[in-house]
């Protein structure tokens, strides 16, 4: 059975950091691109990052620019997403997923793989 299983959420301050893993079972995916959306109280589900996949393009969403990084170690079959400058606005559910092809996307439609998603909570 292929599954993304997130980890590393929890209950931070302000100005916090996190780091959410991204593990891949069932198969490889180290020719997928891969990303992280995520769906705060009330909202849409977001693109936040994503990653092609050899990790050398990465794409993210303005609202994170500068504070979340994205990356992978494709022999652990693992992404992560390293979270730091937290702010109470990025509190939401976050998900990785992976892409059908190579190319990172910032559209969900394009991801075929998902995960079920790791609780970020961000106290001011």
């Amino acid at each position: 059975q292929v599954q993304l299983v997130e980890s590393g959420g929890g209950l931070v301050q302000a100005g916090g950091s996190l780091r959410l893993s991204c593990a891949a079972s069932g198969r490889t995916f180290s020719s997928n691109a891969m990303g992280w959306f995520r769906q705060g109280p009330g909202k849409e589900r977001e693109f936040v990052a994503a990653i092609s996949w050899s990790g050398g393009t990465t794409y993210f969403a303005d609202s994170v620019k500068g504070r979340f990084t994205i990356s992978r170690d494709n022999a652990k079959n693992t992404m992560y997403l390293q979270m730091n400058s937290l702010k109470p606005e990025d509190t939401a559910l976050y998900y990785c997923a992976a892409v059908a092809g190579k190319f990172p996307s910032r559209r969900r439609y394009e991801y075929e793989v998902w995960g079920q998603g790791t609780q970020v909570t961000v106290s001011s």
